[in-house]
């Protein structure tokens, strides 16, 4: 009978190492996937920071086309992209506006179509950086 009980002493020991590797691996998952939770929230308000900051882009273009626009249509020129520079920041986002116009004949009438984009990144950060986000707003209307 002593054999037997000799042959299972130290079980104990190697269940015990094997519960605290399996808590650990446990415990470094939890925080890699609270990080991972943690940086995905951040990119996701930095996110729609970036598309507000660009759709401010957008609307500065557009005041700033209609603001050109004449009042007596036929007796003033056209409407024209403003050739005063976008804000280059706004609220730790860089601006990049860009407007194009094209002046089109139709039964008589001229009329003028607008093409404008928006984008906005963050200050300072580049494509492949952890923070980095890029929003793009465009849009298009005739005068």
């Amino acid at each position: 009978m002593k054999t037997a009980a000799r042959s299972q002493r130290g079980f104990a020991v190697v269940a015990a190492l094997f519960l605290i590797v399996a808590l650990a691996a446990l415990g470094g998952f939890m925080v890699t996937i609270s990080n991972t939770a943690q940086l995905t929230s951040a990119q996701d308000i930095q996110g729609s920071r970036a598309y507000w900051a660009s759709r401010a882009g957008l609307e500065w273009v557009v005041a700033a086309v209609n603001a050109t626009a004449p009042v007596a249509p036929a007796t003033t020129p056209a409407p024209t992209c403003p050739t005063t520079a976008a804000p280059a920041q706004l609220d730790g986002f860089s601006l990049v506006v860009t407007c194009t116009a094209q002046t089109y004949s139709e039964a008589g009438a001229n009329i003028r179509i607008f093409q404008m984009t928006s984008v906005a990144s963050p200050v300072g950060a580049a494509v492949g950086d952890v923070g980095f986000v890029e929003r793009s707003v465009s849009a298009s209307f005739e005068r």
